[in-house]
Parts: C-alpha cells; structure tokens; sequence
C-alpha cells in the first residue's frame, strides 16, 4: 500500500480521486493549496504525489514542484501533474521545458484507469 498525497483546491475532485485510489488500497493525504501541500509531504513522506496547478495562484503547483525538487528528501517522490490548464486562458503561462520536475501529466478529466495506470508506472519506479 502506497501513501499518496493530492494536492488540490477542488474538494470533489480529492474526493473521487480518494474514493478511486482507496479501492485500489492506497493510503490518501491531501491538501488543499502548495504550501499545506509542501508541510503535508515534509511531516507524512508520501510516496507519490498528485498535483493541481492552479489552486491559490496561477502556478501554485508548479511552484511546489520546484519546491520538492529542491528538498533532498522529497525530491525523489514521484509528481503527477492532475490539470485541466490546457482549457483555460492561462496554458500559455505553464512552461514547457525540462525545468518541469514532474514525472506525468494528466489533463482533467481523465478516466479511473488512466489514472491507476499512472500511479502504478510510477510507484514501481521508486
């Protein structure tokens, strides 16, 4: 059983993805912005983590990831960004470079599989 964090501001969608990734005996964390997100991961050691990226800004999530990527010891936790940024008027301000430290990348919505398939593909890499 893996411990996997969401970070997110829209309840329902922690909710559904909690109700998938439990059914699949996972232990769920969350969040609700980056920085509650960032203290949640330095106190409980997730072993993945699923990541919005607008919550209390534009690119919170992105900023986390940088953040992460910075810390020794959560640098290695695997981030899949969960996003529907690509609907909305502020795609053209996420980068697409490798300065990205993400491991996936999800456009919302997805399905239950697409998603098991992702944590899956990434928890066996750890």
């Amino acid at each position: 059983m893996a411990k996997i964090l969401i970070v997110d501001d829209d309840p329902d969608f922690v909710q559904v993805t909690r109700i998938i990734l439990e059914k699949n005996n996972h232990k769920v964390l969350s969040a609700s912005n980056g920085y509650a997100g960032y203290q949640r991961a330095k106190e409980d050691h997730p072993d993945l983590l699923l990541l919005d990226i607008m919550m209390d800004s534009v690119l919170d999530g992105l900023y986390l990831s940088e953040r992460m990527h910075a810390d020794s010891e959560l640098r290695n936790v695997p981030i899949i960004m969960v996003t529907s940024i690509a609907n909305v008027e502020y795609a053209e301000l996420f980068p697409t470079d490798e300065t990205i430290h993400i491991n996936a990348f999800l456009s919302k919505p997805f399905s239950s599989d697409e998603l098991m398939q992702q944590v899956k593909k990434h928890l066996t890499k750890r």
